[in-house]
């Protein structure tokens, strides 16, 4: 049956729709790891005749988003939303008619209204590497009518759609380029489950149809079979991104394996083989990948870490994944180059102890930076109490004006730390517009950070939250922007700024429609690092006692961050870390190859004198 019209409103069949996403690779390897699911054959045709309306909460749906780089995006949900479920309906219904269409040769026996009543995508970031899970759980009421309105039945829909979005594989990393394939398979998912229960309810017995109804689609049992709508992706990961695996570093195999069939698979499992060099540091060559339901991708990883000692040679590894003991398709091979971890000079280094980062490491007597300047704000408690406090925002700036000072041999006539009462907005002030003004040159570099809340607006202005702040009065708090206008006036070599907090909307803002915070206002020669990907709270493990931002800023600032191990770490490889270790927006990205990149925060090898000492 052709659609030619567009679809308008009614009110038979009422859908409401309720959308909790939780939740980064470019697009070609998006179509390879995450398939488009299409609608499993659902049976003969009903011989009934249903009338489809949408209301224009559907006609109208979009879903808006902010992607890695902060750039807003908006989705035109109710396209997809309209164009599946009559797809359903065609195959549900002989008859089907709309707003719009040519009407039906005879009346109608049902009356079918959508009605789209939540909306909302989160995307969670706290993950590594070029992927972030996400959960898309959509519920639904559905309310038949006969030809004179009486309702007939309620039926509650309900699903769950998980995946992992893929981030570009540009040089920027802003775009999550399965969006599109991941709403699609959700909105699939809530379509198939929908003309399972119309089915139910018009033909509980399954005599209309002359076949027994829908239930659910059956697992096919034959590997051959299975293997029809099965592949996968088997990929090699490095913990620099390098390519190149060295001594002592992370690595993982991850292999990506797509249900594009009709029929949910079970008993798969995939298998890595080949060089015991890297093969015989995971905990197991197998692992099971259980249920795989159609249109679903699931990511399978094996994780290990290279001895701190390894020789140089090609590895090659060999992956398959089976159904049932047979092999889905000819296994995929993975070649790597492996050589020893090496400083400059070609010394081979210990390992990084992932001991805790509590103990500000020893000074470092040959690096000094008398032109950086710090200013470092932790607020754990408020003068509101109704104001939800960071536990460790304040020992956090402590420990980063500590960490700054031994290995980035700022003096400490250059560092202000503002900590709880300490940190009213006065405070902030004239830290930013009366104590750095007079003391930056143009070869100076500009540190601020900021352990605490912040708070958006409807709008997407952000704001800092002073000690005497609250989400109650904006009045007392701290504007990104006149932030960002100070610091731009400095005119210095370099500035960063760093967040590690817990965003909130305002009082008046708790029903609107929330924009993500506007963090990069434009100001020259600013490099922001924020710890939160979204208007969301700060991860602060209690296992870990730091903000999880700033635990792995003092690891990278300690060493972790210097993937080409000379002893130094600069900004390009602090940001490089952070991006990959935690879930962090780095505001403009810092291209590897830009003078910025090249400078020095911390130098973590001493001299041989001064180990002497």
């Amino acid at each position: 049956m052709q659609r030619t019209a567009k679809h308008g409103k009614g009110w038979g069949l009422v859908v409401l729709l309720a959308f909790v996403t939780y939740a980064l690779a470019g697009c070609d390897k998006a179509k390879e790891v995450l398939g488009r699911a299409t609608l499993p054959d659902l049976g003969p045709r009903l011989p009934v005749a249903a009338k489809i309306a949408f209301d224009p909460s559907v006609t109208g749906a979009t879903l808006n988003y902010t992607d890695a780089c902060n750039s807003p995006h908006e989705i035109n949900l109710g396209e997809v939303l309209e164009s599946t479920l009559l797809d359903a309906s065609d195959q549900t219904f002989q008859a089907v008619a709309f707003p719009g269409s040519a009407p039906l040769k005879r009346p109608q026996d049902y009356d079918i209204t959508f009605a789209l009543t939540q909306k909302g995508l989160l995307v969670r970031t706290d993950n590594v590497y070029d992927r972030l899970p996400a959960e898309l759980m959509l519920e639904a009421v559905a309310v038949f009518r006969d030809q004179a309105g009486k309702i007939l039945a309620e039926r509650p829909l309900k699903t769950v759609y998980r995946d992992k979005l893929l981030l570009e594989a540009t040089q920027h990393r802003c775009e999550y380029a399965s969006m599109d394939a991941f709403i699609n398979n959700a909105v699939v998912a809530v379509a198939a489950q929908f003309a399972k229960e119309a089915r139910a309810v018009i033909d509980p017995e399954g005599r209309l149809a002359g076949a027994q109804r829908v239930t659910g689609v059956a697992v096919s049992s034959a590997p051959a079979a299975a293997a029809a709508g099965l592949s996968f992706k088997a990929t090699l990961l490095d913990e620099n991104n390098d390519g190149v695996l060295e001594g002592g570093e992370r690595i993982k195999v991850r292999v990506d394996v797509v249900n594009a069939g009709t029929a949910p698979m079970q008993g798969l499992t995939v298998r890595v083989a080949g060089s015991q060099a890297i093969v015989a540091q995971f905990p197991s060559a197998m692992l099971p990948i259980g249920a795989l339901q159609p249109g679903e991708t699931k990511a399978i990883d094996f994780s290990g870490t290279l001895p701190p000692t390894v020789a140089a040679l090609t590895a090659e590894l060999e992956v398959s994944v089976a159904v049932g003991g047979a092999d889905i398709a000819p296994p995929q091979r993975v070649t790597a180059t492996i050589r020893p971890a090496q400083r400059a000079g070609g010394v081979t280094p210990a390992p990084v102890a992932h001991e805790p980062v509590d103990q500000v490491p020893a000074a470092n007597p040959d690096f000094r930076s008398p032109n950086t300047y710090l200013v470092a704000v932790g607020i754990g408690t408020y003068r509101d109490q109704r104001t939800t406090g960071r536990r460790h925002a304040a020992q956090d700036a402590n420990l980063v004006a500590g960490y700054l000072q031994a290995l980035g041999g700022i003096p400490t006539s250059n560092v202000r730390l503002l900590q709880d009462r300490r940190a009213l907005r006065a405070d902030l002030e004239e830290a930013i517009l009366d104590w750095l003004p007079p003391r930056i040159a143009p070869d100076s570099v500009v540190i601020v950070y900021f352990a605490g809340q912040a708070l958006v607006t409807r709008a997407g202005d952000t704001y800092l939250i002073p000690y005497e702040g609250s989400p109650d009065a904006v009045t007392r708090l701290y504007a990104l922007k006149d932030l960002e206008a100070a610091l731009a006036k400095l005119k210095s070599k370099l500035t960063l700024f760093m967040f590690d907090g817990s965003v909130t909307r305002g009082a008046a803002d708790k029903r609107a429609a929330l924009k993500a915070p506007r963090w990069s206002l434009g100001g020259p020669g600013i490099v922001r690092l924020i710890g939160n990907a979204g208007a969301q709270d700060a991860v602060e493990p209690e296992s870990l006692r730091h903000g999880l931002f700033t635990y792995y800023l003092l690891r990278g600032l300690r060493a972790e961050a210097d993937t080409n191990r000379d002893g130094e770490v600069a900004v390009g490889e602090l940001t490089a870390y952070l991006a990959k270790t935690v879930p962090a927006q780095i505001l403009p990205p810092v291209s590897p190859t830009s003078a910025v990149a090249s400078l020095v925060l911390t130098k973590t090898a001493p001299s041989t004198s001064a180990q002497a000492r």
